[in-house]
């Protein structure tokens, strides 16, 4: 039960995309329950690369009158809903990713109905962009009560892990690391345009990349403040940052004020398929941001055969070498970005070495082997022998 599922775009999404498709591959059964944008709309049943996919209303749990009325009529039809779903599908695990709304149903199910439920932590605590469990006191107390009543936790870094312990009551120990991972196969352009060479995304010039949601927790008015700070000598490339969000115009002002507005190209949102392209010709990827659980971004970087830099705050230096496979830096020091920028353009071996060793290291994060491992945890939650076909509910 995911808290999003495409046609939406974000990681969470895509992670979960992959993972149930990975997981069919295996032989496994699954089903995607996930929530609908639009509370008030009735649930919804699709058929997605193969996947059923089932999305239900799931109102947010709050305290004030108008959300109690909701969740009195339509959390409980929601409720009844997910109950005949489970009855239909049968499933022997409730996986949930990505603990929002969604968790807080998928906890009551699993309540209901006895299924086991596994809670994977993809941040969601620190990184929500609207700061969902610092506003929320019911959603603090709901991520409780899906911790306690979970038959196992997971988590995508230790540092996801250690919040949850921290602020959450997961007691310690008792979950378990297991990163995110990567198709080692990029997306390729499909269709009419498949035969088409993609023109190279600025004529040729080089540039650094950034990608993601453009707002403020991703960091990119640090990055842009650490390129204006760079010595102009060195700055021989451009400045891509793919993404679209709330932050977008405060980085064309700071741009602008920082004068090299005509050297700062702010693309918008990209498709998978832009993504492995321009990734792939940027001479280095920035990841920034001002904290980061994990940073699925950094193994496209990597696949790409990109070098990396990569924030120091969060998950990312648990799975990235420094001056082996990447270079870390913290976004919040303007003249270390500077400086790190200018290390990684004046110098091309050293590029070549991390792109290098990241495409190498990138194997370890293949999703049979991540998939490999949540199956090992589904085995034991069920009782199954590890290598068992398994039912799944991701949630």
């Amino acid at each position: 039960m995911p808290s999003a599922y495409p046609p939406s775009v974000g990681g969470v999404e895509e992670l979960t995309r992959h993972l149930a498709l990975a997981l069919v591959a295996q032989g496994d059964e699954v089903e995607v329950w996930t929530g609908l944008d639009d509370d008030g709309a009735p649930e919804t049943v699709e058929t997605r690369d193969g996947l059923v996919v089932r999305r239900f209303p799931m109102p947010l749990p709050a305290t004030n009158l108008h959300s109690l009325i909701r969740t009195a009529t339509t959390g409980v039809r929601t409720m009844r809903s997910l109950r005949r779903a489970a009855m239909a599908f049968e499933p022997e695990v409730l996986h949930v990713q990505c603990f929002g709304p969604n968790g807080a149903y998928a906890t009551a199910l699993a309540r209901l109905t006895g299924i086991p439920l596994v809670v994977t932590l993809q941040g969601e605590t620190v990184m929500d962009d609207t700061d969902l469990f610092d506003i929320s006191r019911v959603m603090r107390a709901a991520l409780r009560t899906g911790l306690r009543s979970a038959s196992a936790v997971t988590a995508c870094s230790q540092f996801t892990m250690d919040d949850a312990i921290a602020r959450f009551g997961l007691r310690a120990g008792r979950g378990m690391v297991i990163p995110n991972g990567v198709s080692l196969v990029g997306p390729s352009e499909s269709g009419a345009d498949a035969s088409v060479e993609r023109a190279p995304l600025l004529g040729g010039t080089p540039y650094v990349l950034a990608l993601g949601r453009v707002v403020e927790k991703k960091g990119f008015d640090l990055l842009l403040a650490g390129y204006a700070a760079m010595d102009p000598t060195m700055r021989t490339a451009d400045l891509v940052i793919g993404g679209s969000g709330p932050a977008l115009e405060g980085l064309e002002a700071q741009a602008e004020a920082s004068g090299i507005a005509d050297r700062v190209h702010l693309v918008g949102r990209l498709s998978r398929e832009q993504v492995a392209s321009v990734m792939a010709e940027a001479t280095v990827f920035v990841m920034p941001s001002r904290l980061e659980p994990f940073g699925i971004v950094a193994l496209e970087a990597w696949r790409a055969g990109t070098a990396v830099v990569a924030t120091s705050r969060g998950g990312a230096p648990e799975f990235i070498s420094e001056g082996r496979d990447g270079l870390l830096v913290d976004p919040f020091d303007t003249m270390a970005v500077a400086r790190v920028l200018e290390r990684v353009l004046a110098d091309g071996e050293l590029c070549q070495s991390l792109a290098a060793a990241g495409q190498l290291r990138v194997e370890q994060f293949a999703w049979p082997l991540i998939t490999d491992r949540y199956r090992a945890v589904y085995s034991t939650v069920c009782s199954r022998g590890i290598g068992s076909r398994h039912r799944v509910g991701v949630q």
